[in-house]
């Protein structure tokens, strides 16, 4: 009666784990250095609290930016609410961790994404039509939508693969 290991549904979980764990960091000692934060959301999940009017603008996903201007940071244990700034107009946003898609801080080449079974080959993203900064009038980078795990980097789409044969003496 095994059913087998669900690997993917616990490394997700641990991931968002890590999510919780840097912002509650933030929240007590605010954004180290030049650390900040791109973060996709899916505007359509039940649990999500954000404006009418960016939803209506945002249906799908959007991303914003955790940089210069946030407040209210208030991390819990089944997601996060924040006020940001859209053109000097600062609204609260409540995005539970279940509803990112994507995590990246930029200043470290680091990038998370959590892909679910409805996404198929989701690679190309209109900047335009998906995205919102908040806090940086700038456009989500390509580096807004890493592999899980893998490193963001604003000039790279790809990864490169290395065989490790050609380290082997």
């Amino acid at each position: 009666m095994s059913r087998g290991i669900d690997y993917g549904n616990l490394m997700h979980r641990a991931m968002r784990g890590l999510i919780q764990e840097v912002l509650t960091s933030v929240q007590a000692d605010g954004l180290p250095g030049e650390h900040h934060f791109f973060i996709t959301f899916d505007t359509a999940h039940p649990d999500v609290e954000i404006a009418d009017w960016l939803s209506d603008r945002y249906p799908g996903e959007m991303t914003v930016v955790m940089q210069h201007w946030y407040d209210n940071l208030d991390v819990t244990d089944e997601g996060f609410s924040v006020s940001l700034n859209f053109g000097e107009a600062p609204e609260r946003l409540y995005i539970p961790y279940d509803a990112i898609k994507t995590f990246v801080d930029p200043s470290v080449e680091f990038g998370l994404r959590f892909e679910t079974h409805e996404e198929e080959d989701d690679d190309e993203v209109d900047a335009e039509d998906s995205a919102e900064t908040a806090g940086e009038a700038k456009p989500a980078a390509p580096a807004a939508k890493p592999k899980l795990g893998s490193s963001a980097k604003a000039d790279k789409k790809d990864a490169d693969v290395v065989s490790l044969d050609s380290f082997r003496k």
